[in-house]
């Protein structure tokens, strides 16, 4: 009898589909991003971008950076939302869980301002689904030795 192939999903489409999901979360009017730190392939932690707890996100009162004429990637202070990534890293602080060793899975790539903060939260492994145009976030994380790929 021969054996047939696994037809689950594997870790990494497990994982992702999981992120595009929590992305759902979203309420950025420009793009709708979702994150999830994984260790031992358990889900440890997800995030997705919006507004802090307590203030207006922007699907109530509109997008500052659009209004500003902000272009995609460039003055990321002057936004009302935190990044995936970062929610993701806040979420398990205020849960008491350590993301150190853990792997993030997130829809786009980290940009720099995240990268900075993996390399010292000891994020040890990056998964993407899709490009973001940051050199800076691709340069800082090859020099701290974090694998980085690109994921469907």
């Amino acid at each position: 009898m021969t054996e047939s192939p696994d037809p689950r999903l594997s870790w990494d489409e497990y994982f992702m589909s999981i992120t595009r999901l929590v992305a759902q979360r979203a309420t950025c009017l420009r793009r709708k991003v979702g994150a999830i730190l994984v260790r031992d392939k358990r889900i440890i932690s997800t995030g997705y971008n919006g507004a802090p707890s307590r203030i207006s996100h922007c699907l109530e009162v509109g997008c500052l950076r659009e209004a500003r004429g902000v272009p995609s990637g460039e003055r990321h202070e002057l936004c009302r939302g935190l990044h995936a990534e970062q929610n993701a890293i806040i979420q398990a602080a205020l849960s008491g869980v350590s993301v150190e060793g853990a792997s993030l899975y997130c829809t786009n790539q980290p940009c720099a301002i995240c990268s900075k903060m993996l390399i010292n939260a000891r994020i040890v492994g990056i998964a993407y689904g899709e490009g973001y145009a940051d050199t800076l976030a691709v340069a800082l994380l090859a020099e701290a030795g974090i694998p980085v790929r690109r994921i469907g």
